[in-house]
């Protein structure tokens, strides 16, 4: 959206370098040495050049082992480079003595088949982990004893030397320098004993455990040893742990802003203040050692009973956006597929000391992954970013973050522009993000930047442009590919395709602003732009558009996608190399290099060729279940009877209805799930989807709980074959009414609907049976036949 505005406030920064020189720290450099990582105090190494890592947060504990394989590449194919997981003790030891390893519990296969897809990983071992899991993570019988918890209390200590032995003896072999292990994190929120984190430090290398980067968490102000850990630092747009009634604290607010303010008081601040009384230190810095780094940007959020936020796609992109531009040099997600727990109500709840109730099963965690396998619509925003991040990490990592010259007031202005800049003073990215939930942002009325670098000034974009609420983009400045100066673009760069003597730059346009750009003088443009003086030109970005720009006998193409083909795109890394390519679909990188994937309906997939610059169909061979979406027919049972307007509370969080409660006043469905039984039967994958209002809902089959949720007003995604659903099974749905008086909070669409109701708001209005048609790329080997 281009605008001819009567006035203007011109957009400045100037460029400023790192504060200190290039410094190497002993982590990873003279100790716990690595094949391909290393930390420097600016950024982090991988594979010899600088990189900025993408780590998910996933728990295979949580997850079925049939799951594990499509879950990491789906997670490979949205830009993640490192798993990151907690290893849960009472998961693996809820008896003192019988340890398991086997079946979902087995790091050790999790961790080969990690190294198999190509994905690095980080073990948070704890011993305590949070994690929404009962006690923290601590066995029952682990809690219950009497030590000194979390302090170098020699009997604490001696529990915790026994279990890390037995981690370490199922990791033999799979740590050390050409491990894919390259970081372990110590404790989890353990705000005021370095003492300890140190301690855990030295139990964990005794037992075997080693890698190049040891880790802890450091919101809150906590005081930690920075000599022996590097710091990761957080960040929600809004979390489960406040009142029901509060309004959005500033400590989410904060992330839809760009700073160099890494610490965050906010995460978990009841369960600190619930369970020891410590309030958070003054917010800290990252440390002079290390680059920020995070472990915990929002990928969702979980449910707790007394609140229930559901983030959205572009609430998770922004905050997460915000980081790159204030000089993250790690991008790590927590969750980024979502689970279900184990059974026997291991989670958090009220019943052991926690101030939240949480689902006993459902751990969804509104992820980008979905516990079902669904994704969400934060996976494609972040794809994009991630996307961005393998093209042109090694430039970006070194740079600096620079703030703009005039900073918003606070966290209430909604009228200054938000970005920044990071630059090694000839070269950069802009970073502009003008979004945030709860309170939306008006439309920016027009936007010209300039920016002041080492050797030049830099003004663009020709004419000023409007941003439109939603706007999350990155732009580049003086990018130099195959030989080819773009001085600047108003697009937002996605990848790079094919090799160094013919490369293809991808461009993203963003929704309702054109595409302009700037080449050198002296640089040719071929192709449907339209010139606007001065070495600048529009595009017009409805459809792909690919250009040629030549310059000093090198050639560089240039391909726009349109906004909406954008939130499409997959970069995929195939047996052919780098790859773009188009679905509203899963798609991924299959072992055998060639694509796979699944689809609601035949696949539309397309591949990009940079030969004949168009988009192709993707030949495709798949189990097709026919229809894709079907009805189930829902028997009622019983009739919902009368809720209280509370089952209770503690720390004046309203508490979850018991089992007992829902067995006596919830309303019962019989469902007729015969298609799903012979969808299953026949190898399909086959989802249920409830579209329900209410309270809670639980699902049983044959009598055992085997999916819950706190309603919200988002779709609740069930994996048949993973609940139990086969032939003849009895599958029974409980629906228990919500309260008019309930102290609950809600998303806001959620709320208008319990507002709308006449009273109590309890109803199933739909479940389809959603059967996913799977399938592999038909590949042709050279001088052979075609291959699935």
């Amino acid at each position: 959206m281009r605008l001819e505005p009567t006035t203007l406030e011109m957009l400045s920064a100037t460029h400023r370098p790192h504060e200190t020189a290039l410094q190497s720290p002993p982590m990873s450099n003279t100790v716990d040495q690595h094949g391909r990582w290393r930390l420097t105090n600016h950024y982090i190494e991988c594979g010899g050049v600088p990189s900025v890592p993408v780590s998910g947060e996933i728990h295979f504990s949580r997850l079925p082992r049939s799951r594990w394989e499509e879950r990491l590449r789906l997670m490979k194919a949205g830009g993640i480079t490192v798993v990151a997981c907690y290893v849960f003790w009472i998961h693996h030891e809820r008896t003192e003595g019988d340890v398991r390893f086997d079946g979902n519990l087995d790091v050790a296969a999790f961790v080969r088949l990690c190294a198999s897809i190509g994905l690095d990983v980080v073990l948070r071992i704890g011993p305590w982990a949070h994690g929404e899991v009962r006690n923290g993570g601590f066995p029952d019988w682990v809690q219950a004893a009497a030590v000194g918890h979390r302090t170098n209390d020699p009997a604490y200590l001696a529990l915790v030397e026994r279990w890390f032995h037995r981690i370490g003896s199922e990791l033999q072999g799979l740590t050390g320098p050409g491990s894919n292990v390259v970081g372990i994190q110590l404790e989890n929120e353990l705000y005021d004993q370095p003492g300890h984190i140190t301690e855990l430090k030295k139990i964990a290398r005794a037992a075997g455990l080693s890698a190049p980067l040891w880790t802890a968490t450091a919101w809150g102000g906590a005081d930690i040893p920075e000599d022996e850990v590097l710091p990761v630092f957080g960040g929600y747009g809004d979390g489960f742990w406040v009142d029901a009634a509060a309004p959005w604290d500033p400590t989410f607010r904060q992330h839809y802003f760009f700073s160099h303010q890494w610490d965050d008081p906010g995460i978990g601040a009841d369960l600190r203040e619930q369970l020891s009384g410590i309030d958070a230190a003054p917010p800290r810095s990252p440390s002079v050692l290390y680059p920020p780094a995070t472990c915990e940007l929002t990928g969702g959020m979980a449910t707790a009973y007394q609140r229930r936020p559901w983030p959205e796609g572009k609430d998770v992109a922004a905050v997460a956006h915000n980081k790159i531009g204030s000089g993250s040099g790690w991008q790590g997600y927590y969750m980024f597929a979502g689970g279900t727990n184990p059974p026997g109500g291991l989670q958090e709840s009220q019943a052991t000391g926690y101030p939240n109730d949480l689902p006993v099963m459902d751990y969804d965690f509104h992820a980008p992954i979905g516990a079902a396998g669904r994704l969400a619509p934060g996976f494609a925003q972040l794809r994009k970013q991630h996307a961005f991040l393998a093209a042109f990490g090694d430039r970006l990592a070194p740079m600096p973050s620079t703030l703009p010259d005039r900073l918003p007031a606070g966290v209430d202005d909604s009228e200054t522009l938000r970005w920044a800049l990071r630059s090694d003073g000839l070269s950069g990215f802009v970073f502009t993000t003008w979004h945030q939930p709860h309170m939306l942002l008006p439309d920016y009325p027009a936007a010209q930047f300039t920016l002041a670098l080492a050797e030049e000034t830099v003004s663009f974009p020709h004419t000023p442009l409007a941003i439109p609420a939603g706007t999350i983009a990155r732009w580049p400045i003086n990018l130099e590919v195959a030989g080819v100066c773009l001085r600047w673009a108003t697009a937002s760069p996605l990848t790079v395709l094919g090799p160094e003597s013919s490369q293809t730059l991808v461009l993203a346009a963003e929704e309702g602003i054109e595409v302009q750009l700037s080449l050198p003088e002296g640089t040719s443009l071929e192709g449907a732009a339209t010139p606007l003086g001065g070495s600048a030109y529009s595009v017009d970005a409805r459809q792909p558009v690919t250009l040629t720009a030549t310059s000093d006998g090198h050639s560089l193409k240039i391909l726009v996608l349109p906004s909406h083909l954008a939130d499409q795109a997959w970069v995929l890394e195939t047996a052919d190399g780098r790859e773009l390519v188009v679905s509203p679909d899963p798609v991924w990188s299959a072992a055998d290099g060639g694509l796979a994937g699944r689809s609601e309906g035949s696949p539309e997939v397309t591949r990009y060729s940079a030969g004949t610059g168009r988009f192709e169909q993707v030949l495709a061979v798949g189990v097709d279940p026919g229809q894709p979406r079907l009805l189930v027919a829902a028997e009622l049972l019983r009739a919902a009877l009368p809720v209280p307007a509370s089952f209770g509370s503690l720390a004046g969080r309203a508490a979850a209805p018991s089992e007992d409660v829902m067995d006596e006043l919830a309303a019962v469905y019989r469902l007729d799930l015969a298609a799903a039984s012979a969808s299953a039967s026949e190898g399909g994958r086959t989802e249920l989807e409830i579209a329900w209002d209410g309270d809670v809902a639980r699902l049983f089959v044959d009598g055992t709980l085997v999916a819950d949720r706190f309603w919200d007003g988002s779709p609740w995604v069930i994996e048949t074959h993973d609940a139990g659903i086969g032939a003849g099974a009895e599958v029974l749905l409980q629906i228990l009414p919500l309260s008019k008086a309930a102290e609950v909070g809600l998303p806001v669409a959620a709320q208008e609907r319990r507002d709308s109701a006449a009273g109590d708001l309890a109803s199933l209005e739909a479940v389809e049976l959603i059967r996913w048609t799977t399938w592999t790329e038909e590949r042709t080997r050279q001088g052979g036949p075609p291959v699935a």
